[in-house]
């Protein structure tokens, strides 16, 4: 049965870190007339998360990935000019370099107070940031197909967006340390694999009946069909730290959907891999971004992330020229030459200390790193 086609659009959500600009240090308890302002001047577009050093922003639904960058410059924008009065600044960094969780405070608002009850200690790490990617598939079935084969692609989209290196002031060796805070969680990693839409709903409901979630949002898996849009969502990625590499990522996002798309509409299919080959490149992602590669399920060996991307681009090369963004498609192959904002973060900590730099200074000189990139939307 042939499906009418998705309208692939795009929805991306970024959670940014509140640090002082004198002292690098998060901001634990911003001023509300932050989120004031910030709610007036973008319209539903803001939310506190569940820290009060955070923030979040998502793009309205976006047709273009060109409509993406220019909506993200806007939110971002004003972001750094609203909390720049405050002396504040954001940080798109999945995790801050030196802030302790026990010195955060957490939001007051019920489903936060709820988590935080639940999920005790285990919550109250979570001083981390994340970026999520929807794209609109409309059709329930199409929706549980396409994430049962897009898994395979996840650990990929993680290694090019990795920001978290650093966990209370330690160089953690990690590109992506913050996984290791959100796995904690139940309801987290790659997403179960499900026959049906309905299958889905009836482990959903079984869930619900008993007592566990409330509704589906309660699940956190690595992409997960919206249990509030028509899409499906992205969620294993890093948020990056350039926005360049955040237009990236959903270009990818959308592209490798579509692609996946047309091989169903020709009766064809991404092959499926046990979970714990997936679950293996997860790791690799996590642990060193795109340095050491990942395996080649197919080949059965490591293959450098260089080679993998080329053969994504080539993979999704219609799509992309389809879509109009195969630019953005093509700059993974930069993010692969010249690092993850992890490296940059790891180098400028390095050579900060290498220079005579006291252990407090070169980690505030990783914030003046991540505040100077966080900023440049142009």
């Amino acid at each position: 049965m042939r499906h009418t086609e998705p309208t692939f659009t795009i929805g991306v959500e970024e959670e940014y870190l509140l640090v002082d600009k004198e002292t690098r240090d998060l901001c634990a308890d911003p001023p509300r007339s932050i989120m004031d302002e910030c709610e007036k001047r973008l319209s539903g577009q803001v939310s506190p998360e569940f820290m009060r050093a955070q923030i979040e922003i998502g793009t309205r639904v976006c047709h273009t990935i060109e409509e993406v960058r220019q909506d993200l410059a806007r939110l971002r924008g004003t972001v750094v000019d609203v909390t720049g009065q405050h002396g504040l600044a954001p940080v798109a960094a999945s995790t801050h370099p030196w802030a302790r969780w026990l010195d955060q405070k957490t939001t007051d608002r019920e489903r936060y107070d709820s988590l935080s009850a639940e999920m005790q200690g285990a919550a109250r790490r979570l001083l981390i940031c994340g970026m999520h990617v929807h794209v609109g598939i409309e059709d329930d079935e199409l929706r549980i197909d396409l994430m049962n084969q897009f898994s395979y692609f996840l650990p990929h989209l993680l290694s090019l967006s990795c920001s978290s290196p650093f966990w209370e002031g330690e160089n953690t060796g990690l590109k992506s340390y913050r996984l290791t805070v959100f796995d904690a969680l139940p309801r987290t990693g790659l997403p179960e694999r499900f026959a049906s839409f309905a299958e889905y709903r009836r482990h959903v409901g079984v869930m619900i009946n008993a007592g566990l979630i409330q509704d589906a949002t309660k699940i956190w898996w690595d992409m997960r069909p919206s249990d509030r849009y028509p899409t499906l969502e992205m969620r294993i990625t890093d948020v990056c730290t350039r926005m360049d590499d955040t237009v990236t990522i959903a270009a990818l996002t959308v592209c490798l959907m579509r692609m996946l798309y047309r091989l169903r509409c020709a009766n064809r299919r991404w092959r499926m891999y046990a979970p714990m080959l997936l679950l293996e490149n997860r790791w690799r992602a996590m642990r060193y971004g795109p340095d050491e590669g990942l395996i080649d399920l197919a080949k059965g060996q490591i293959v450098p992330t260089a080679e993998l991307v080329d053969e994504l681009v080539d993979i999704v090369r219609e799509d992309a020229e389809d879509l109009g963004c195969l630019a953005e498609v093509e700059h993974a192959r930069e993010i692969v030459a010249q690092g993850t904002s992890a490296h940059r973060q790891v180098a400028v900590y390095e050579q900060a200390l290498a220079d005579g730099a006291s252990e407090p200074d070169a980690l505030k000189a990783v914030v003046d790193l991540l505040v100077e990139e966080t900023s440049r939307t142009g």
